[in-house]
């Protein structure tokens, strides 16, 4: 029997649970991290990662080791059945607003690998072959029972994906619905009928087609639904056929094919005491905008911050409360909004079968060429790659959203280096006056980004989110308010 002793143990060494064990590693807390499983991931599984995700890797020193290995996508290419559309170019669609304008492609696989390889440089590793068994509330926190292992801990988080046994043992319902249909995906290799380098989104009458480019030449992750009766009647033949009648796209060979029904559920608590949810043990979705995976990597980061926060004695355990707060209602709105859009895409009904038939046929072509030339088009941008979530600062939510407080910090071009601290920091944007606070203050004399305003001071979390906003004669005052206590 062996025992240990930690300030958080961690279920789960996918992408999640690395982030976690990697932004703790970080910020210098100590963390277990177990795995039912006897090594790590072999399949591609999930391979986009967005300019969130980027920004947040920049943090933990990985941006370039992804980038060195990523197939960048730098546009979209939507189309009705064999007919493509007008390109949308993903950098002209960000407008400036990152310095990652683009889709990053990169297989599970490979992201899991440049977590591990970087929570061993911080001198941590995977526990692997841990299942967990039971589940011990102490006045301490919790022990976790795996077999010959025992962990105690102050705080457990559940990164075990949707099936998750920590979840279950907790007793936490995980409520939603399943779509009817049943869906492929797959990895293809020697793709015709695609353009390049892009992301191509084809739609059908009765089918829908979406492919991502990947590292190798004429190499595509494949995803599209299929409508046959029963599971077990569908295979790689089936896929194959659908794409080369309905879109005119073939392929030589796949190395990795799979077959799944889309779940939309949330988990009806992200909190239980000292056990917490994240990444797919908290919330599943459709694929729609490969949001899943940058989703999980989000919780861990925000989640991360906050234990650091309170395992450092800056914030009371009650600080933890507002993971939930503000996380969850993140996963509602992408599970209702992927259902909502699936509908749509799958749905038998003749409204919806009309919609596709006829309106995505002649307003795609249209939105595809207007989108980038309209006003605040870059909001789709941020949208889609997750840099315009957010969150209420307090628990009054009344009033409009603020431009810039409960948002990741607006990019200038030169601001976020210093957000690789992963601290609480001040920044000071134009004309501001010399000021007394007791944090670390960074000073930007240039205002290129509109939503900053010149002579402003801002207080930025460890995660890179807006906290409050002061003039510099208030802001030693306002952001001791805003600090958690």
């Amino acid at each position: 029997m062996t025992q240990l002793s930690t300030d958080v143990v961690i279920v789960g060494a996918g992408p999640t649970g690395l982030m976690l064990a990697v932004c703790l590693a970080r910020l210098g807390f100590e963390a277990v991290i177990l795995d039912r499983k006897t090594g790590p991931t072999r399949e591609s599984r999930a391979i986009v990662l967005h300019a969130r995700t980027l920004e947040i890797l920049d943090q933990l020193g990985l941006s370039e080791r992804v980038l060195d290995e990523a197939a960048v996508a730098s546009a979209l290419r939507p189309g009705y059945a064999r007919t493509p559309f007008g390109v949308v170019n993903l950098r002209a669609l960000a407008g400036g607003a990152t310095a990652y304008p683009h889709l990053y492609v990169l297989e599970q696989s490979r992201t899991e690998a440049l977590l591990g390889d970087r929570l061993r440089e911080l001198g941590r590793d995977v526990q692997w072959g841990h299942a967990v068994e039971t589940i011990d509330e102490t006045p301490e926190g919790v022990t976790v029972h795996c077999g010959t292992l025992t962990v105690d801990a102050r705080y457990l988080v559940a990164a075990d994906g949707s099936a998750s046994p920590v979840r279950a043992l907790s007793g936490i319902p995980f409520d939603g619905r399943t779509n009817q249909h049943t869906f492929y995906v797959l990895d293809a290799r020697g793709v015709q009928g695609l353009d390049p380098g892009i992301v191509n989104l084809r739609f059908g009458t009765n089918d829908f087609l979406l492919t991502f480019p990947m590292s190798a030449p004429d190499h595509h992750r494949l995803i599209g639904v299929l409508r046959t009766e029963g599971d077990d009647d569908i295979d790689e033949a089936d896929a194959r056929r659908t794409m080369r009648e309905a879109f005119g796209v073939s392929y030589d060979s796949t190395p990795w094919f799979s077959t799944y029904r889309v779940h939309h559920k949330v988990a009806a608590r992200f909190r239980q005491g000292a056990v917490f949810l994240a990444g797919d043990a908290a919330h599943v979705h459709s694929p729609v905008g490969a949001q899943g995976m940058n989703t999980g990597l989000q919780d861990a980061h925000n989640l991360a911050c906050k234990l650091a926060d309170v395992l450092s004695g800056r914030a009371p355990d009650a600080y933890l409360d507002r993971y939930a707060a503000e996380r969850r209602p993140v996963a509602l709105r992408l599970v209702g909004t992927t259902d909502r859009i699936f509908g749509v895409i799958t749905s038998d009904r003749l409204g919806a079968r009309f919609t596709r038939r006829w309106v995505l046929r002649f307003l795609v072509p249209i939105v595809a060429a207007t989108v980038p030339r309209v006003r605040r088009a870059s909001r789709l941008f941020e949208y889609l790659s997750q840099i315009r979530i957010h969150y209420w600062m307090t628990d009054d939510h009344h009033g409009a959203r603020r431009t810039v407080v409960g948002r990741r910090l607006p990019f200038n071009g030169d601001n976020h280096e210093s957000l690789r601290s992963m601290a609480w920091q001040v920044h000071a944007y134009g004309a501001v006056p010399h000021f007394a606070i007791d944090l670390p203050v960074s000073r930007f004399p240039i205002v290129r980004n509109k939503r900053l305003i010149d002579g402003m001071t801002y207080l930025v979390r460890p995660d890179g989110f807006v906290a409050a906003s002061a003039l510099p004669a208030d802001a030693a005052r306002v952001f001791a308010e805003a600090m958690p206590h």
